[in-house]
């Protein structure tokens, strides 16, 4: 997408909890986001606390002017929280986890964010958007994040082809009630109140994006789902350290465990992330040369398709496993 579209130089990011826990990471804030591939009690108890989900859907335009309501949940016109509009493309990734830090109280953030929230304190929605999409440094943040564009098909004259497109919102709890914070939209949703005994704010969660998963056509893969808590690494050491201190060796080897898995997946993200920061087109091209002259790239092309089948039919069967819960 150029620059003459509307995104002021934003850049379309992933859905990926790598990318999102290092925009994090450059915001200050000592939380992560983890992939979420059931709504199931079980699988969110796991991930407590949990502050907020940011859902991805494949967005489909309206041409509804009402404003007092929406499919789901009703409009508030008088929100009480944080909420910023999406004034350009490409930036709701952004804006859906600001919208969410924005109203997680006492949260700790870095002083770029802290001024930039206290700057745009009692502005409006529309105004605090134009605000937040203006900081040159935070588009730098989100555009390193995206992997780089560097073919152009402009000026070939070649037929443009509509690609779907896709949006993210936030769903997370304000002052007792569930809110759906949507850029897009003139107003935040709330979705009614919550029981704060049991599963809380998570529970009628679940049951909203529930409904809006089951508009999808059965199968469908034109969402994902990633949910914002606490960094478990901080809790972990310490549940190590009493567990050692106890003598409890069947306790510490289990928290071990769970530690490498977490450390393994760190790991996993800084390695991607470090490759969307670099544009390996010029290696790629060298590469299909040398298969080319050496015969290859038939095989090679083979694999690859039977590869991205492979990766198809996994994601399918996730998201069956969601539908399913």
């Amino acid at each position: 997408m150029s620059e003459d579209d509307g995104s002021s130089g934003w850049q379309l990011m992933e859905s990926d909890p790598g990318v999102f826990t290092e925009l994090l990471k450059t915001l200050g804030v000592p939380l992560i986001f983890d992939d979420l591939y059931s709504l199931d009690a079980e699988s969110l108890a796991l991930l407590q606390p949990l502050h907020a989900l940011v859902f991805l859907f494949k967005w489909i335009p309206t041409k509804s002017t009402d404003t007092s309501s929406t499919s789901s949940g009703e409009y508030d016109t008088e929100f009480p929280g944080f909420f910023a509009h999406q004034v350009v493309n490409n930036a709701c990734a952004t804006l859906a986890v600001l919208n969410a830090l924005g109203n997680i109280p006492s949260l700790p953030t870095g002083p770029q964010l802290a001024e930039l929230n206290s700057f745009t304190t009692d502005m409006d929605p529309q105004t605090r958007g134009m605000v937040i999409t203006s900081a040159d440094w935070l588009r730098e943040a989100h555009n390193s994040l995206s992997p780089p564009g560097a073919i152009s098909l402009d000026g070939l004259g070649l037929p443009r082809k509509s690609e779907d497109a896709y949006h993210f919102v936030v769903y997370l709890p304000v002052m007792g009630t569930l809110y759906e914070l949507d850029g897009l939209k003139q107003y935040a949703v709330q979705h009614g109140q919550f029981e704060e005994r049991g599963e809380g704010w998570v529970k009628k969660a679940r049951e909203v994006i529930e409904t809006r998963i089951g508009t999808y056509p059965v199968g469908a893969l034109d969402f994902s789902l990633l949910a914002l808590r606490d960094d478990p690494l901080p809790i972990l050491r310490l549940r190590l350290q009493k567990a050692q201190g106890s003598g409890n060796s069947a306790e510490a080897a289990e928290i071990m465990s769970m530690i490498s898995n977490e450390n393994s997946k760190r790991d996993r993200w800084a390695f991607e992330n470090s490759l969307r920061r670099h544009n390996h087109v010029g290696l790629v091209h060298a590469l299909l040369l040398a298969l080319a002259k050496g015969g290859k790239l038939s095989q090679v092309q083979e694999q690859a398709k039977k590869t991205m089948q492979e990766r198809i039919e996994k994601r399918k069967a996730k998201g069956e496993d969601m539908d399913e819960d």
